[in-house]
């Protein structure tokens, strides 16, 4: 059996579905603070479903019976959020990766798969980032999912539980809330798209992220829940690219057929200039390569969010 801890939530509901598809059995430990029921609806009467919190040992003991694969997916993922609050940023992201962890390490676990963030680069001077070059993290978030690598490879040393930190770049996908207070710019901006209205940009928009669609992070999981060259190794998980903030808002205004509003704001605190990925890594130790690249993710996410009147005309 595998247990996805988050998996109500945008990525862990998308991992759930896919191992779902290859016949596993999987069981789901959500608190449903930012998780959703309806993330689930494809394969509910296939799941096993726990609601439950990681900050309590007592709960993420009694999910890892039974279990063989550990995908630890629940955390608080937002930078501003953990600008705000940094002490339940830490308390989610470092103590419950804590009480996973050894909840695992007790209950004989063979993978630990964990859920970490390009985050923890920071504001590096040289581009692709390799997983070689010294974190420098500039918010919160970033340092908790640093903590929880380091966690990660101190218990795969100290007590042999096999463990994997993937740094996830700037995922998207469908079942991401765009009317969150938090919410990423490609949900953002599709939506005001759609709906005509305008969006707020923090900075000037020349900002670059190397975005991945979700299906990518999903294989990535997948193939690190089985690679024996892996374990105990942390690796970049990325979309091969990077896009401005200017460049997304063109290649949507040019799907949805309809021109975005843009007011430009201060930039926001713990923000990083630049990201793109170097992914070699990744290709060598599981096999990964970007299966869905940023310009179909986009159309496949738009797919789901519905028809709008204006996708006919052109781009004024």
């Amino acid at each position: 059996m595998d247990l996805v801890t988050g998996g109500a939530g945008f990525i862990g509901s998308h991992l759930v579905d896919e191992l779902v598809r290859q016949g596993r059995q999987v069981r789901v430990l959500d608190d449903f603070s930012t998780g959703r029921m309806e993330h689930l609806a494809g394969v509910r009467d296939r799941v096993e479903v726990l609601q439950g919190d990681i900050l309590d040992p007592v709960a993420v003991g009694a999910a890892m019976a039974g279990v063989r694969r550990v995908f630890h997916q629940a955390a608080l993922r937002s930078v501003p959020r953990s600008v705000a609050d940094p002490g339940t940023t830490n308390r989610v992201n470092v103590d419950g990766t804590l009480n996973v962890l050894v909840a695992a390490r007790d209950a004989g676990i063979e993978r630990v798969v964990f859920a970490s963030s390009s985050s923890v680069y920071g504001s590096a001077p040289a581009l692709p980032l390799r997983e070689d070059q010294c974190p420098a993290p500039v918010s919160p978030y970033a340092v908790s999912k640093l903590a929880g690598e380091h966690y990660c490879q101190v218990f795969t040393r100290l007590y042999g539980l096999r463990t994997v930190a993937l740094r996830y770049f700037n995922v998207f996908g469908p079942r991401q809330d765009p009317g969150s207070q938090y919410a990423t710019v490609i949900p953002r901006f599709l939506a005001a798209a759609l709906e005509g209205e305008g969006v707020e940009v923090h900075g000037d928009g020349r900002q670059s992220r190397d975005f991945t669609y979700v299906a990518n992070v999903v294989l990535a999981n997948c193939l690190a829940a089985e690679s024996e060259r892996a374990a105990g190794q942390v690796l970049n998980v990325a979309g091969g690219g990077r896009h401005s903030l200017r460049e997304v808002l063109a290649l949507v205004e040019a799907l949805v057929g309809r021109r975005v509003a843009r007011r430009h704001l201060p930039p926001r605190p713990g923000d990083v200039r630049h990201t793109l990925a170097d992914i070699d890594k990744a290709r060598r130790l599981l096999g990964y390569e970007v299966r869905v690249d940023f310009a179909e993710g986009l159309r496949r996410l738009l797919a789901t969010l519905g028809p709008a009147p204006a996708r006919m005309g052109a781009a004024g």
